[in-house]
């Protein structure tokens, strides 16, 4: 591990406050998967829902391995969802 004035404290992922530094650990344990390190870090999955992060953390993935930009892949894209109340789902007695 590096000790504090060596750790790189930029913030990579805004949304959720993740520094390089966190991203560098986990790729340097083996952790190269995009989808890992969504799931472990929750890199990606604020409210930007990783447009600015993503590439940068593919980026530095492909810094880290050597391997191309473009053979790296990217998260599965889920539309963020709405919470419905249950009564709008079964009709009520204004929806039937």
């Amino acid at each position: 591990m590096c000790d504090d004035k060596n750790k790189d404290l930029t913030i990579l992922c805004r949304c959720e406050d993740i520094t390089l530094e966190e991203i560098r650990e986990y790729i340097n344990q083996g952790v190269t998967d995009l989808e890992q390190l969504k799931r472990l870090l929750r890199v990606g999955m604020g409210p930007c829902q990783g447009r600015t992060c993503t590439p940068l953390l593919v980026n530095e993935i492909a810094k880290a391995t050597g391997r191309p930009v473009k053979d790296i892949p990217l998260t599965v894209f889920r539309q963020p969802t709405t919470a419905v109340k249950l009564g709008v789902l079964a009709g009520g007695i204004n929806h039937e």
